[in-house]
């Protein structure tokens, strides 16, 4: 199926590993030119490198979402070296603290600053792009956890939040041609996440988790993910508007820690 994205601008958050690295090579494959960013300098120069090595033609910065002046900044420098942005891919997450008496209102704030502020702020700073453009795509990657609970409330709750988000924008951007969707990840395995150190330290329960949980007895792939987000952002996607797509393989619980 061709998509049709040859040449398009995609902005891609958290893009140095895992779930935003894979949604990068996915978009890459279908000819989109790329704007990446991520806090860690070292692993976004890899990963830039990697994309730009399977052929891509990557902008890259770094850039810490929970401050508004990088995320514009970020954003501005991407449209101006790319030619504009045609699509939005906020992937930004995680959560800090831990139960409701071991986090603190420190760490509840950082959690949605994490996750819903980031998704704000980087759709916010491309919609000026996005309209001169004749309108786009923006996907929000959320989590099962916002709608299945799960220890970690904080986390949840900011997910909950972003898909809202995705609805409401939708709603709100429809006049400008922007379509704003979530896509909801189940758990997803990959290198150096947070599943496999869970596997690596706890195997008896990692095993009881996947055959519970699973009704594949195992986790998800970042490109599985990928592959849902890169038919979303293309018009063969054109109806698809304010919805939550969960990607996980039927899953039970989001977590057990």
């Amino acid at each position: 199926m061709d998509l049709a994205l040859r040449d398009r601008v995609a902005l891609v958050t958290g893009a140095s590993r895992g779930i935003g690295l894979a949604i990068a090579h996915s978009l890459l494959q279908e000819g989109v030119k790329l704007g990446i960013c991520a806090r860690g300098e070292e692993g976004l120069a890899e990963a830039a490198r990697e994309l730009r090595a399977a052929g891509g033609e990557i902008f890259a910065q770094a850039c810490d979402v929970c401050e508004r002046e990088a995320v514009d900044a970020f954003v501005r420098a991407a449209a101006e070296a790319l030619g504009g942005i045609d699509i939005v891919v906020n992937n930004v997450g995680g959560s800090a603290g831990g139960g409701l008496l071991d986090s603190s209102d420190d760490e509840w704030e950082e959690t949605f600053q994490l996750n819903l502020f980031h998704a704000v702020r980087t759709t916010r700073a491309a919609l000026p792009y996005l309209r001169a453009g004749g309108g786009g795509s923006v996907v929000i990657i959320t989590s099962i956890s916002g709608a299945k609970p799960a220890p970690r409330a904080q986390y949840g709750c900011a997910k909950a939040a972003e898909n809202f988000l995705a609805g409401a924008l939708a709603i709100e951007l429809a006049e400008n041609n922007v379509r704003v969707n979530a896509v909801a990840p189940g758990s997803v395995f990959f290198p150096g996440g947070g599943w496999q150190r869970f596997r690596d330290e706890r195997p008896q329960e990692f095993d009881d988790f996947v055959r519970g949980e699973f009704p594949a007895e195992r986790l998800g792939s970042p490109q599985e993910v990928a592959d849902v987000v890169t038919f979303l952002v293309s018009n063969r996607a054109r109806w698809i508007n304010g919805a939550v797509v969960p990607v996980d393989g039927a899953q039970g619980r989001p977590s057990v820690f």
